[in-house]
């Protein structure tokens, strides 16, 4: 079973940056379509952004497209969010997610993966 550990969440003002990790251990990441997603209090986890297994495929939500990048580097067992040009309405935990990559469902359907880190706080001040 793979461990997923989220870093690189703080307290930042709107227009700045933060890149986020999700380092896997007990596993190789390349078996596993990776994914993003956060969740504001008293909501459901929503998608943020998806890499297929071998990074050929990237999906993003409306929100984020052109904002964020989802990258991987399957080496080091590594998946990154980089987060340009913040705003307040970014602020929630950020979870990194991961499924068997044989499985066929869409990257952003939250029901299909199996593996979560424990979240990072991003903070966005106006």
């Amino acid at each position: 079973q793979v461990q997923l550990i989220e870093s690189g969440g703080g307290l930042v003002q709107a227009g700045d940056s933060l890149r986020l990790s999700c380092a896997a251990s007990g596993d190789t990441v390349s078996l596993y379509h990776m994914a993003w997603f956060r969740q504001y209090p008293g909501q459901e986890r929503e998608f943020v952004a998806g890499i297929n297994w071998n990074g050929g495929s990237t999906y993003y939500s409306d929100s984020v497209k052109g904002r964020f990048t989802i990258s991987r580097d399957n080496a080091k067992n590594t998946v990154s969010l980089q987060m340009n040009s913040l705003a307040p309405e970014d602020t929630a935990v950020y979870f990194c997610a991961g499924k068997w990559r044989w499985r066929t469902d869409p990257l952003s359907e939250i029901n299909e993966y199996s593996y979560w880190g424990q979240g990072t706080q991003v903070t966005v001040s106006s």
